[in-house]
């Protein structure tokens, strides 16, 4: 298995982990990227950007990218790879709501 480029090493994931609980790993060709849950700030942000979808994408990669292969963010096929999965990262719970 040939080794990805940007690819991290366990301890690095594990203190990863350690600081920003779930982590996601992307695979796009030959790279790899590491990824955090976007916090509210961070989709306050991308929102106002709702009308240009790849500045938004641009947006949330910058602001989620822990570690991985820099070429991701400017290699227009792999970002757009990347940019595919992005809405993956962003975990909404189910709410319910009774009237009472």
């Amino acid at each position: 298995m040939e080794e990805l480029r940007g690819q991290a090493t366990a301890g690095q994931i594990e203190e990863w982990k350690k600081k920003q609980g779930d982590i996601f790993k992307v695979e796009v060709g030959d790279s790899v990227c590491y990824l955090k849950k976007p916090d509210r700030k961070t989709m306050s942000y991308v929102a106002t950007l709702g009308n240009n979808p790849i500045r938004a994408n641009e947006a949330l990669l910058q602001n989620c990218w822990l570690g991985g292969d820099e070429s991701i963010k400017t290699d227009d096929e792999k970002f757009f790879g990347v940019s595919a999965k992005l809405a993956e990262i962003v975990q909404i719970k189910e709410a319910e709501i009774t009237k009472l």
